[in-house]
């Protein structure tokens, strides 16, 4: 897609996208610079059918719309609202809750929050290459603080990270910009730990962690070292202050944004906040494109988001 056919603030996405043919015209030249195939059996000559702005292809007979295989397949919304929602869910440097989307788009409540978790689907990297060089690996907890509880719950969760979700990063370093990825697991024991290690980190590169136990073993597949943070933070450089940094930003979105996740939905919130660190030092035009070249062939149900028909 041309860069001058992409709005690169604000203002210019609301006057590009307040006129539905434009949206149209945008989505066309974005999913199909090459010409309008037909999703279902690849057919390249379908009538356009100008009344409902959707195609009829010519081979299979079947009809379809610029939606049809994407996150927005389904959404009784216009490409307008959907457009504008991906500008601001993308740009939110904290990310941004239902209702302002609900009251900056003038839909309900429920359907802001179901786009958002269509979003986030289309902000998952989905890429195989292995992190390699220089990576660290941290875990934190996610969930509320003990304090903050009435005594009763605080009884019978306890403190600590006990009730809590557990979420492992893997950051790496020197990459332009360093890239984290974030996952949602069961427990901090040897084999999961190291087990999400040896899937996306390559052989042979240098592991720094915390002195956790579960760390010992990367040896000899890994140049591993550790920091106990008892001790002190930084060993030349031995550390995980990229991580902790990772952390503090999600949290801040979480506590200041969201507020209250609940742990089904946590790795969404996850993929959100790792998209907006790794594509950092991109513009929000660039953001925003990046994002929409995720939407295709990713869809997501209300039914399989929320369990409930």
């Amino acid at each position: 897609m041309e860069n001058n056919t992409v709005p690169q603030t604000l203002l210019e996405s609301v006057r590009q996208f307040s006129d539905p043919d434009a949206c149209l015209n945008f989505m066309i030249e974005l999913r199909w610079p090459n010409g309008v195939i037909c999703p279902n059996c690849q057919g390249d000559s379908p009538h356009f059918i100008s009344t409902r702005k959707m195609w009829r292809c010519n081979a299979c007979k079947k009809q379809f719309s610029v939606k049809v295989g994407t996150i927005f397949e389904d959404s009784p919304l216009g490409l307008d609202k959907w457009l504008a929602a991906v500008w601001l869910i993308t740009n939110a440097k904290n990310g941004i809750s239902s209702y302002e989307i609900h009251r900056a788009l003038g839909i309900t409540q429920k359907s802001a929050w179901f786009m958002l978790h269509r979003v986030r689907l289309a902000m998952q990297s989905g890429t195989f290459e292995k992190l390699q060089g220089e990576v660290e690996s941290d875990e934190t907890f996610i969930g509320g603080k003990a304090r903050n509880m009435h005594e009763g719950k605080r009884n019978a969760k306890g403190t600590g990270g006990a009730g809590k979700s557990i979420v492992q990063g893997l950051l790496e370093r020197h990459s332009s910009p360093s890239k984290v990825k974030a996952k949602v697991i069961p427990n901090a024991r040897k084999g999961t730990v190291q087990g999400e290690i040896r899937e996306h980190v390559k052989l042979g590169s240098e592991v720094f962690t915390d002195s956790l136990a579960s760390y010992e073993g990367l040896s000899p597949d890994y140049i591993h070292d550790a920091i106990n943070h008892a001790e002190s933070y930084v060993r030349g450089k031995v550390h995980t202050n990229g991580l902790e940094n990772f952390w503090s930003l999600l949290k801040r979105m979480i506590r200041g944004t969201y507020v209250s996740i609940m742990p089904f939905h946590l790795q969404r919130y996850l993929d959100e906040e790792s998209f907006r660190f790794n594509e950092r030092l991109g513009n929000d035009g660039q953001r925003f494109l990046r994002v929409l070249a995720g939407i295709v062939g990713r869809r997501l149900t209300w039914r399989k988001l929320t369990g409930v028909a």
